[in-house]
């Protein structure tokens, strides 16, 4: 039998996530914690990192990295009262860097927190009655679901289903408030934790709702997703669907990225049974001694789409009914105002890669701060790093629109539709396994290519291009019609012919391209599709029609 990975003993020997973590804050002597409780404080939300602008030249200094911290707050479905869009402002400018990430898991990240302002941090979210508990790390993480929050009842009950589902796939240990916030510690043995065991999942765990005719979420990415069924108006159920996940790794083709399957069908009071199940099928039957090939996605592929729905339906005791018809249109958000099934009317604004900062000409941070001191409905974030002011009376639609002007909120969405729909991952300075530029490079990289669609003429058809930094697919570029995957500094491999409904992958073109190389094949498969494209016919599909050409 082969050994376990470290990460598997290091969970299965914290004591229920607990560690050394408490002594590892409270320790004076470094800006960072020991490797072991590093990865243990993943599976309370947080990320340990460093400035990598200036490693070298700390290391040359002979000083240790300038270790900060990524916390990631757990918002099922993306959505926030004004009151903690206030809370998370103030976090974001008292204890991290000056600004708010968007995430494409529909909830909010800081960055730059330092050791000795984490407790601050924990304490402030839980005085907004959020935290950011399994947030990151080998659980199940933040519930995503479609963003639109009052096109239809359906979409409530959505809502809904991702909170419940949220608190249902929660770890029952309470070693996140003993850590953060001065819980009392437990007394004798540890919590029972009858989902996640001792050990708790292989890997990373994501989770989606849909609600056709909008894939906004990009379901079929996810370990586990929930497609909505509504007739004459009404959520009847859901089709299942298991084992997708975009993540690999460069020079190795036993990892890949993999489409989830469709699973069957179920009514909508199955959906959590169902949902354990699904998870504990995975956690007693992933991988746990090679991390590359831990997710759900690899489960189902050695064993069988067949094994896993009869484990998952034996656990849960619920037979899954064949899947029900749905179509899905679009992946994107849907800017502008929009009126709901209730008469309230929503309002969603492009944040290009979600960072939300004051910058000299566009003081989005502090406008945002303004919406939500006068708004008197919610706030949705989007999975496309997008931001939805919800549930506005008419008579207070002038007010939003004011503050809107006066802070430039909507500068984003004036541009092309290339611009308006790119999403890219944080990668540098922060994160530890980026190879190349992604979010810093995206504005120069979405220029460039504009420059080609209008020297075309086809700079106002809709095109979807994704950037990260390395191949785990944060902003889930596998599905873009363009995709660029980091490779090295300033290296990309160039992917190509994903769709508008995040139903395809897309394909490697071509490996390891600097920008001018990328421009260059972009440029003359312009021109292509420019000349021969049939009417509304997307790029994406051209390529395929035409016969999408591969490294």
């Amino acid at each position: 039998m082969s050994e376990l990975t470290p990460v598997e003993k290091i969970k299965s020997s914290s004591r229920g996530l607990r560690g050394t973590l408490a002594d590892g804050f409270a320790d004076p002597t470094s800006g960072g914690l020991a490797d072991d409780d590093a990865q243990l404080v993943r599976l309370h939300g947080s990320y340990q990192q460093d400035d990598r602008d200036i490693r070298e030249e700390r290391r040359l200094q002979r000083l240790e990295p300038l270790w900060r911290f990524m916390v990631r707050i757990r918002l099922p479905g993306g959505v926030c009262t004004p009151a903690q869009w206030l809370a998370i402002d103030d976090i974001a400018r008292r204890f991290a860097n000056g600004s708010l990430r968007l995430t494409t898991r529909q909830t909010f990240q800081f960055h730059g927190i330092a050791k000795g302002d984490m407790k601050g941090t924990m304490a402030a979210l839980d005085a907004a009655l959020m935290d950011s508990i399994a947030t990151c790390g080998d659980v199940n993480r933040n519930v995503i679901a479609s963003s639109n929050p009052v096109e239809s009842p359906a979409h409530l009950e959505v809502a809904e289903l991702a909170r419940r589902l949220s608190e249902h796939l929660l770890p029952k240990t309470r070693a996140y408030h003993e850590i953060f916030l001065n819980g009392e510690k437990l007394a004798g043995a540890q919590e029972d934790e009858p989902v996640y065991g001792t050990s708790f999942l292989p890997r990373k765990f994501k989770t989606a709702i849909a609600v056709p005719p909008s894939n906004d979420v990009d379901v079929f990415a996810h370990d586990l997703g929930f497609i909505a069924i509504v007739e004459g108006g009404r959520l009847v159920g859901f089709n299942l669907t298991v084992g997708g996940g975009l993540g690999a790794t460069h020079g190795d083709p036993n990892t890949y990225p993999r489409l989830a399957d469709i699973a069957g069908f179920l009514p909508p009071d199955a959906a959590l049974k169902v949902a354990e199940a699904v998870i504990t099928t995975q956690r007693d039957f992933g991988d746990r001694t090679n991390r590359k090939h831990a997710r759900l996605k690899y489960t189902i592929a050695d064993r069988g789409l067949a094994w896993f729905v009869g484990e998952v339906e034996r656990r849960s005791g619920i037979k899954l009914e064949p899947a029900r018809s749905f179509a899905f249109t679009s992946n994107g958000d849907r800017f502008g105002w929009q009126q709901g099934h209730d008469g309230l009317w929503h309002r969603t604004l492009r944040v290009p890669a979600g960072r939300i900062i004051d910058r000299y000409d566009l003081p989005w941070l502090t406008g945002w701060r303004e919406i939500a001191r006068v708004h008197r409905g919610d706030f949705r974030i989007t999975s496309n790093q997008n931001a939805t002011i919800a549930g506005v009376a008419g008579e207070d639609r002038d007010r939003i629109d004011a503050v809107i002007a006066q802070y430039r909120l909507d500068a984003a969405e004036l541009g092309t539709p290339l611009k308006r729909d790119a999403l890219a991952c944080v990668s540098m300075p922060t994160c530890p396994l980026a190879m190349a530029e992604a979010e810093r490079y995206l504005p120069q990289l979405i220029r460039r290519v504009e420059s080609l669609l209008e020297t075309h003429g086809i700079e106002g058809v809709p095109l979807s291009l994704r950037i990260t930094g390395c191949p785990n697919g944060c902003a889930r570029p596998y599905l873009a019609e363009i995709g660029l995957i980091g490779k090295a500094p300033g290296r990309y491999n160039l992917h190509l012919g994903g769709d508008a409904r995040g139903e395809r992958l897309n394909v490697l073109y071509r490996e390891n391209l600097d920008e001018a190389t990328i421009l260059a094949e972009l440029d003359g498969l312009f021109a292509r599709y420019a000349a021969g494209r049939a009417p509304d016919e997307r790029f994406g599909d051209f390529l395929w029609r035409v016969g999408l050409p591969t490294g």
